[in-house]
């Protein structure tokens, strides 16, 4: 019997290559997807992610977009329900077959969620694995879209690339009086996902990297010292020297008003500070209730994307 089913397969794979050369890719596509089902529904997982991905990167070459990306969200689909765990082996896969996508497709989001939620099994990461995080984060900065490398590299380990990427992101669009803004976001976003050491790899590659940056520290510019400060009182511990460090540098984190949302998480998350009520007396009345209360108590927490397959081909299998 699985001689019979290998022959089978067999013919159908000389058919998508006679089809291929022939310019069919519609009938090599219908064809792809009837070997998915079929092998799909006898758990040959591994024979399968191979022939979907050989399928999806030669669709993709041939510029044949929807089809190939199609086979790509397939290809992730039998990642998921074989239990694959994820590896380097796939993230690289999963990579390539994304940098060959079109970027106008719709379906390429769909292939890349997919992709980072099945990355996540079996690890404590809640947004994907940082290690494919770090890869899509690198495509994106090759196609220039910043905005989407900079979201993929926060959710990576990757500071140092990410501080590359924030300096040519200044250096192309960003003005002279918004160099310390690029880096600061970087440093509290990677601090609000407890990434104390991509936070300090970003804030040190940024710094010695940007031309316009004179040795430090002390910088010139005061929102660096602020987070320069900021690192070490993390390491420290000490919820009086945050304190003191937020009022000190008031009138810079008062450029941008999402600064004090962070700070506030990040006062949570490595202080202790408890959540902010509402209509209280903001961030820094938060903190110095925090301190003063802690001073008192020394005193006494798409599987539905299937298909029918061709009849022709079916026959061919069964």
């Amino acid at each position: 019997m699985a001689s019979r089913n290998n022959r089978a397969i067999r013919r159908v794979l000389t058919k998508i290559e006679a089809s291929l050369q022939a310019e069919n890719y519609y009938e090599a596509h219908q064809m792809y997807r009837t070997l998915y089902f079929r092998l799909l529904g006898r758990k040959m997982y591994s024979d399968l992610l191979e022939l979907l991905y050989n399928g999806s990167s030669l669709l993709l070459e041939r510029e044949r977009h929807a089809s190939g990306t199609d086979l790509g969200i397939l290809y992730v689909n039998v990642l998921t329900q074989s239990g694959t765990e994820p590896c380097q082996k796939y993230f690289n896969e999963i990579t390539k077959l994304f940098k060959k996508m079109s970027h106008l497709s719709p379906d390429r989001d769909v292939f890349l969620q997919s992709a980072l939620r099945w990355s996540i099994k079996g690890t404590e990461y809640k947004t994907g694995h940082p290690e494919l995080h770090q890869k899509i984060a690198k495509v994106f900065w090759k196609e220039k879209n910043y905005v989407m490398a900079r979201q993929h590299f926060i959710y990576s380990k990757d500071g140092s690339g990410c501080a590359a990427m924030l300096v040519e992101l200044h250096q192309q669009r960003g003005y002279t009086n918004e160099i310390d803004l690029f880096i600061a976001q970087a440093v509290f976003q990677y601090l609000c996902l407890q990434n104390k050491a991509a936070a300090q790899e970003v804030f040190n590659s940024y710094t010695s990297q940007h031309p316009k940056i004179k040795c430090g520290p002390p910088y010139l510019l005061p929102l660096l010292n602020f987070l320069f400060f900021l690192l070490k009182t993390i390491d420290s511990g000490k919820l009086a020297a945050f304190t003191v460090l937020c009022e000190q540098y008031q009138i810079s984190l008062n450029r941008d008003p999402c600064y004090r949302q962070y700070l506030d998480k990040i006062g949570q998350l490595f202080f202790n500070v408890p959540s902010p009520r509402p209509r209280n007396q903001g961030l820094f009345g938060t903190l110095l209730q925090s301190f003063f209360n802690g001073l008192e108590d020394e005193g006494s927490d798409d599987e539905q994307r299937n298909t029918a397959s061709t009849s022709q081909t079916v026959q061919d299998l069964d």
